[in-house]
């Protein structure tokens, strides 16, 4: 899913447009347990309430793309007659009004996830309509493509609040604050089916991950049986190992600098063409970078090797999420530099009487711990 598609369905999560009328869930336990089970109705609601509830499953369709928000596609065999996705499918078609199914799945979920605290889970379907489009990007409100069903769920930590003194204000005196139960923002979340190319696409789903470190891999094996995408983070340590491990003495700075540049440039030319699809690349467009700068075939050879085992050989991948690009810094077992990074030529490499040195121009402005200094 691209950014367009997201932001149409979160715009709907407001209790003026949305067309949800009820919200499902439970409450479990550390333990893992099922301790309550609910069916809101958004019509009993006060507005407040249902668009702070809303916003709840907005947040499962928030962040950055390829980093909190993944997509998550299903083989054809499971699709066919998998069962995590025959109980997705049962689940949307019911509209969530089937309670063996829904215990079925809540059940999965309590066993599953491990969020070494009580969370509350949120599920709710809705119907949308989808407008038609026209070239000019027009929208008639009586015009209409197909009807999205969906699913939409949102995972989110509950934390009993702590014993303080709170004020109020129409007795105009001080007590014991009552202890309650907070819910937080969502931890992790899941869109299904995926709205690709603004219609229904039961071959994906659309995965969210508060924290890009943790995606909550044995929660997806259980409800998806598919394996969790590598996090953001991971992706980056596997990437400049790999660089390193494979290029050997051929990874020099300035080949760093140029596959560095190259991504830097790549998201700046995607943004200025406002781009609808998320910005991608895979080794082959790498392995153009390395041989452009210069490194011997057995070398790219390599690395093509290396990065089909680590990733995958037609895997895409978001290039800030291999390297950083907006940050230049060099790390030895004892210094750290930062340099701006529109001014990697300040830094270069010399041998002097056979040691190696990192050197750094200097001009004007030199301080040392704050302090100005003259070289």
């Amino acid at each position: 899913m691209n950014e367009r598609e997201v932001g149409e369905l979160r715009r709907r999560f407001k209790s003026e447009k949305t067309s949800i009328t009820h919200i499902l869930g439970c409450f479990i336990n550390d333990r893992r347990e099922i301790v309550a089970q609910f069916d809101q109705s958004l019509g009993l609601m006060a507005e407040d309430e249902q668009n702070r509830l809303l916003a709840l499953l907005r947040r499962a369709l928030s962040g950055t793309i390829g980093k909190n928000l993944v997509d998550l596609p299903f083989e054809t065999a499971e699709v066919a007659g998998g069962e995590a996705h025959r109980r997705l499918m049962a689940l949307r078609s019911s509209k969530l009004q089937d309670p063996a199914q829904l215990e079925q799945f809540y059940q999965t979920v309590a066993q599953s996830m491990d969020m070494q605290t009580g969370y509350l889970l949120l599920i709710a379907h809705d119907a949308y309509d989808v407008p038609w489009h026209g070239k000019d990007g027009a929208a008639p409100e009586d015009a209409s493509e197909e009807v999205f069903s969906y699913l939409i769920c949102s995972i989110c930590p509950v934390k009993q609040t702590k014993p303080a003194l709170s004020y109020d204000v129409r007795e105009n005196e001080v007590h014991d604050r009552v202890l309650d139960w907070l819910v937080a923002a969502p931890a992790f979340g899941f869109l299904f089916p995926a709205f690709d190319g603004r219609r229904a696409n039961i071959y994906g789903s659309l995965l969210y991950s508060r924290s890009a470190e943790n995606n909550h891999p044995e929660l997806i094996e259980a409800l998806f049986h598919s394996q969790a995408p590598m996090p953001p983070a991971a992706q980056k340590d596997c990437f400049r190992s790999l660089l390193g491990s494979s290029l050997g003495e051929d990874c020099r700075m300035e080949l760093v600098q140029a596959v560095q540049e190259h991504f830097g440039d790549l998201i700046d030319q995607h943004k200025q063409a406002r781009e609808k699809d998320p910005l991608v690349v895979g080794g082959r467009d790498i392995e153009r970078v390395l041989s452009h700068c210069g490194v011997p075939e057995e070398k790219v050879e390599a690395f093509r090797q290396q990065f089909g085992q680590t990733f995958g050989q037609d895997c895409q991948l978001p290039p800030r999420n291999l390297l950083e690009t907006k940050k230049f810094e060099l790390h030895t077992p004892d210094v750290t530099i930062q340099v701006n990074p529109e001014r990697p030529e300040l830094v270069q490499t010399r041998s002097i009487d056979g040691v190696r040195y990192l050197l750094i121009r200097a001009e004007d402005g030199v301080e040392l711990n704050g302090v100005p200094v003259a070289l």
